[in-house]
Parts: C-alpha cells; sequence; structure tokens
C-alpha cells in the first residue's frame, strides 16, 4: 500500500504558530486576528499547539478552540497540522484523535522526550500512532529537548510505516538530508524546524520549514521558500540575509518569548508568556527591536495594523 493522500500538501513555509494569551487566559480574538494575516500574507501552512505555540501548558479546551479556529479560517485553502506529541503514547494517541476530529489535516509528532525511549520504543510509539488513527503524521526530531535523536535505521523503519508521511528536523546538520534520502521512499517529507538553516536546507532538497519567525514575517519568508524551492538560490540568499538579524536576536532566549516579544512590538499582541516561561530580558528586546526595525511597514514603529488586515486591506 503507498503513502496515505490528503487534500493540502504540506510544503513550503508553514508558520509555527504562537498562543496569544491575555490575563494568563487563552485570547481567540487575538488567534484570529494572527492568523487571518498570516494567511493573507500568503503563508503555505498552519502549525498550532507546537512549543512555539506553548502547546504543553493549553488546558484541553483551550488546545481545541485554538484548532478549531485553525480549522476554521483556513477555510481548506492551506493544510492546518496541530503538534499533539507528548512522553506518553496513550495521551499521544488521544490528542492525535481528537485532532483528526476537529478537522486537521495533519499531526506533528515529536519523538518522546523525558523518558529518553530506545529506538526501539520510538519506532513501537510511532507504530501504535499509525495503526490507530487515520491522520498522516509528520515526525518532529528535536534531540536538543529530548535527549534522543534518530538513529538512520530508526528513520529508515519509520518510513516504512503507512501513515508517517515526513520528518521534521530541528538540529543544524543539512547533511542529513542526503543521508536519509537514500533509503526514504519516493514522496516523503524532508522538513526543518530550524530558522537560521531553512535556506541550505531547501537548497539541499528540503520540502519546507516550520518556522517561527514566520510569525513575525510570513511573506518575505514564504517569498525566500518558494524562491529556493524554484531554484532561484540569488534571490533566496539575499532574503535571506535580510532575515538572519532577526533569527539571531530570536534565538537569544526561549522563543515562544522572544516571538512574542516582536509581535508585541510589530503587532500589538501581548507579550504574555505562561511559567515557566517568564518576558524577555533587557538587552534581548534591544536586539529585537533593532531587528525588526528594517522590516517595519508605516511610520509608526509598526507593521500595518492587525486591524487593518481584518478589513482585508
Amino acid at each position: 500500500m503507498g503513502r496515505p493522500t490528503f487534500r493540502r500538501r504540506v510544503g513550503g513555509a508553514i508558520t509555527a504558530l504562537v498562543t496569544p494569551f491575555r490575563d494568563d487566559a487563552f485570547d481567540g480574538v487575538d488567534m484570529m486576528a494572527h492568523i487571518e494575516w498570516q494567511l493573507l500574507s500568503g503563508i503555505d501552512g498552519l502549525l498550532v499547539c507546537s512549543l512555539t505555540g506553548e502547546g504543553p501548558t493549553l488546558a484541553e479546551a483551550e488546545r481545541v478552540r485554538a484548532i478549531e479556529i485553525c480549522v476554521e479560517l483556513s477555510e481548506h485553502k492551506v493544510p492546518v497540522i496541530v503538534a499533539t506529541g507528548t512522553n506518553d503514547t496513550k495521551t499521544t494517541l488521544e490528542q492525535t484523535i481528537r485532532a483528526q476530529r476537529l478537522g486537521a489535516d495533519a499531526a506533528f509528532v515529536t519523538v518522546p522526550y523525558y523518558s529518553k525511549p530506545t529506538q526501539k520504543g520510538i519506532i513501537h510509539h510511532f507504530e501504535q500512532l499509525a495503526a490507530k488513527t487515520e491522520l498522516p503524521i509528520i515526525i518532529h526530531d528535536q534531540p536538543s529537548r529530548t535527549a534522543v535523536d534518530l538513529a538512520p535505521t530508526t528513520v529508515a523503519r519509520l518510513a516504512e510505516i503507512r501513515g508517517i508521511i515526513g520528518i521534521a528536523d530541528d538540529g543544524c546538520d543539512i547533511s542529513r538530508i542526503d543521508l536519509w534520502r537514500h533509503f526514504l521512499p519516493e514522496g516523503f517529507g524532508l522538513f526543518t524546524s530550524n530558522d537560521a538553516n531553512a535556506l541550505g536546507f531547501a537548497a539541499a532538497g528540503g520540502h519546507g520549514c516550520f518556522s517561527s519567525a514566520a510569525n513575525i514575517v510570513p511573506r518575505l519568508f514564504r517569498s525566500m521558500q518558494h524562491a529556493a524551492a524554484c531554484g532561484n538560490i540569488s534571490a533566496a540568499r539575499s532574503i535571506d540575509e535580510r532575515l538572519q538579524p532577526l533569527f539571531n536576536a530570536l534565538a537569544r532566549e526561549n522563543e515562544p518569548a522572544t516571538i512574542k516579544h516582536a509581535l508585541s512590538l510589530a503587532r500589538d499582541i501581548e507579550a504574555e508568556v505562561r511559567l515557566p516561561l517568564v518576558g524577555v530580558g533587557t538587552e534581548t528586546a534591544a536586539a529585537i527591536q533593532a531587528a525588526i526595525t528594517p522590516f517595519q511597514l508605516d511610520g509608526t514603529g509598526r507593521f500595518a495594523s492587525r486591524h487593518a488586515y481584518r478589513r482585508g486591506l
């Protein structure tokens, strides 16, 4: 049997959405405005409830509402991918099935964290998910957070499982693409979740990036990805050079906090994060302000108002 097919292809520039909070409550109004702006900016897909979206801190009702908003506003024009991975197979399966019922197009599932499973345990984990849900699965390999990396033989085995359609790598070693490509089936997606190496990954044959920075510069990030995909590496490199200072500033501290701080300056979205995360320090705040200044679109020191985008301007 071949790979599962679904309505919308995953690829290009996919925004790993932040989850807006106000007074520690989920802010659906700001989330709707932010998603509308992302879609009007031409982004290729939406990832919701990921680490950038502070998914582990969300109550179940908040997760459901965030997914519902994404599915409703996307209007089936771009894929909605839901981060459902935990360190527990049963909970991951429950969240994946719920995402499927809510209309998601794919699940974004991290290699189980904290418990440090063996390679055999990782394989069994994903076998169980694929066997008990119809939602296509993209594996997220992020050893810096999980303390477990996927061995090449494990990647090869996982790629054979019907229902697993791709892998997103969080590392900086682009040579892994060439290593994996030899044993991956045709049509298997290769993605990065590292903004800083997004261009190199695309130039090496990657299919897209799950980007945190695209929250701030969706149109420009998409342009870079599409230029690289079309073979216009010169144009893509020019955009990447403009974006690298922003990537560097956002990487100074924890990304949900830095992304939200940038959005508070540029898009009137609250910078609030949930503990154990805290707001950025003074030096990081200054670095972010300097990094977003070249991308300001009006004379007020901000991007165009989120309210203007809600009117379709």
